[in-house]
């Protein structure tokens, strides 16, 4: 169990990916899409998780996270009961100064949308904001993916 403390952008350009370390596909669904109790299972590669989420703070940069790794056949098992809506998304981490952006390009039904996230040790740490870095979103519900499956992109 953890205290995570992240801020959330959107992206502005593609330049990203000419940058980018490595790319991985990803795809979850939400046994629990509550902002108190998020739950959540992911297939990243070829590993599957499960993670639950607190609410987040007033800002919306710092919450609660624990997360194990399952197996993915049973990941599999559990999207069977998931809460309608699969997110299905490129992830493609991206170093900027100390830090390493996941950037997260959509697809479906967000389709068109790409966010960036750093994880942070502090809310106020500074960091290199890279140029293909754009509008902060951090504490915007919209963009939570729990969100995103209930009210995609495309429907905006």
């Amino acid at each position: 169990m953890a205290q995570e403390i992240e801020r959330k952008f959107l992206v502005k350009s593609d330049a990203f990916k000419t940058e980018a370390l490595a790319k991985m596909r990803i795809t979850q669904g939400y046994l629990s899409s509550i902002p108190e109790r998020t739950v959540r299972v992911r297939i990243k590669g070829e590993k599957g998780f499960l993670t639950i989420k607190g609410i987040g703070n007033e800002s919306g940069a710092s919450r609660y996270e624990w997360e194990k790794e399952i197996a993915v056949e049973e990941v599999n098992q559990l999207l069977k009961i998931c809460e309608p809506g699969v997110i299905d998304k490129t992830r493609f981490n991206v170093k900027s100064g100390e830090h390493t952006f996941e950037v997260d390009e959509f697809y479906g039904d967000n389709e068109g949308l790409v966010v960036a996230e750093i994880e942070l040790s502090s809310e106020d740490e500074n960091f290199e904001k890279p140029s293909w870095l754009g509008e902060e979103v951090t504490g915007q519900v919209k963009y939570y993916n729990s969100m995103l499956m209930k009210t995609p992109y495309k429907n905006w």
